[in-house]
C-alpha cells in the first residue's frame, strides 16, 4: 500500500472533501494529482472509501481513517519532541491588513529567536480564523475578538480599532447623524459579511437608534470596501486602521456612538514557546501603533 496514498486520503477525510484538503495539506499539490491518487488507493483495496456529493466516509473509509489518523495527527508532536521541544513551524491566520502590513516585520523578529523558522500564512477573517483554531488547522489568529472566547481558545487584547463609514472625497455628508435623521437611507451599504463582528456590532447599534440600514454589497476585505466606496457605490462600513491611512479618494466619517472593535491574538491550548514569542511581538506592535 502506497504510504503516501494513505497520507493524502488522511487529510481528505479529516477536511471533508478533496477540494478542502488541498487547501490544507502543508506542501503543493493540485486537486486532480489528488483525485488521481485517491482513486488509485480505492483501486488497490477494492472498495470506495468515501461518497463525494455529499461528502461521507463509507464505512471502510471509516475504518482505514480510524487506523491511520493516530499516526498522521500525531507526526507534529513527534517532530517537536524530535527538535528538543521547540517547534520550529507555525500557522498563522489574520486579516489582510495584518499579513500584508504588519507581519512581515513581526517575522524577521521572531527568527532572530527561532532561527530555523518556517511559517504558513492563510488570509481569512474572523469566523473562519476561530473555525480553523478550533479543528487545527492553525496555530494562531490575529483577529477581531467580541465578548466570551469559545471553549478551548484564549485571547490576548492587542488593540481597539474604531468604526467609521467611507464615503468618496467629494460627498456632501459631515457626520453620521445626519444619516440617522433620514427617514430613509438610499445610499448602498458596502460591508462584509453579516456574521462578521463589524457587521453584527454595527447593526446591533443601529437597531438601537431605530434605523434601519442593511448591506447592498458585501465584499471579502476592507480593502474591497474602499476600493467600491472610491468608485461611487455606495457608503462602506469599515474600521480605522492606525498607520494604514484609506485611499485619497476616499473620506472617513467617526461613529463615536458606535462601540470600538476588539483586535487580539487568539491560539488553542497553551500556547507553544514559538506561538507565545508571535503574541509578544504582536503586543510591542500594537503599542507602538496606539
Amino acid at each position: 500500500m502506497n504510504v503516501h496514498h494513505l497520507e493524502l486520503f488522511y487529510y481528505v477525510a479529516r477536511h471533508g472533501g478533496i477540494s478542502e484538503a488541498v487547501r490544507n495539506i502543508p506542501y503543493g499539490i493540485q486537486q486532480p494529482a489528488v483525485s488521481g491518487q485517491i482513486i488509485q488507493l480505492e483501486e488497490f483495496l477494492g472498495t470506495p472509501l468515501f461518497q463525494r456529493r455529499p461528502f461521507a466516509l463509507t464505512p471502510a473509509g471509516k475504518e482505514l481513517f480510524d487506523y491511520i489518523e493516530p499516526f498522521f495527527s500525531r507526526l507534529n508532536v513527534v517532530a517537536t519532541k524530535l527538535q528538543g521541544g521547540t517547534a520550529h513551524h507555525i500557522r498563522i491566520g489574520a486579516s489582510e491588513i495584518v499579513l500584508r502590513d504588519h507581519l512581515p516585520e513581526l517575522v524577521q523578529n521572531v527568527r532572530k529567536k527561532f532561527p530555523k523558522l518556517k511559517i504558513t500564512l492563510r488570509e481569512s477573517h474572523q469566523p473562519q480564523l476561530e473555525a480553523w483554531l478550533e479543528r487545527g488547522e492553525i496555530d494562531l489568529a490575529v483577529t477581531l475578538v467580541n465578548g466570551k472566547t469559545p471553549a478551548g481558545l484564549h485571547s490576548q487584547t492587542l488593540v481597539k480599532l474604531p468604526l467609521v463609514l467611507l464615503v468618496p472625497k467629494e460627498s456632501p455628508l459631515k457626520s453620521a447623524s445626519e444619516l440617522w435623521k433620514r427617514d430613509r437611507i438610499d445610499e448602498s451599504l458596502i460591508c462584509l459579511a453579516p456574521n462578521e463582528i463589524v457587521c453584527r456590532e454595527f447593526q446591533t447599534q443601529l437597531a438601537k437608534l431605530g434605523v434601519d440600514w442593511f448591506p447592498s454589497i458585501e465584499v471579502s476585505s476592507l480593502n474591497l470596501i474602499a476600493a467600491y466606496v472610491k468608485n461611487g457605490y455606495g457608503i462602506g462600513l469599515s474600521v480605522e486602521v492606525p498607520g494604514v491611512p484609506f485611499p485619497p479618494e476616499v473620506r472617513a466619517i467617526a461613529l463615536p456612538e458606535f462601540p470600538a472593535m476588539t483586535v487580539g491574538a487568539m491560539w488553542r491550548g497553551k500556547a507553544t514557546p514559538l506561538a507565545q514569542a508571535f503574541v509578544d511581538e504582536l503586543a510591542k506592535r500594537a503599542k507602538q501603533l496606539n
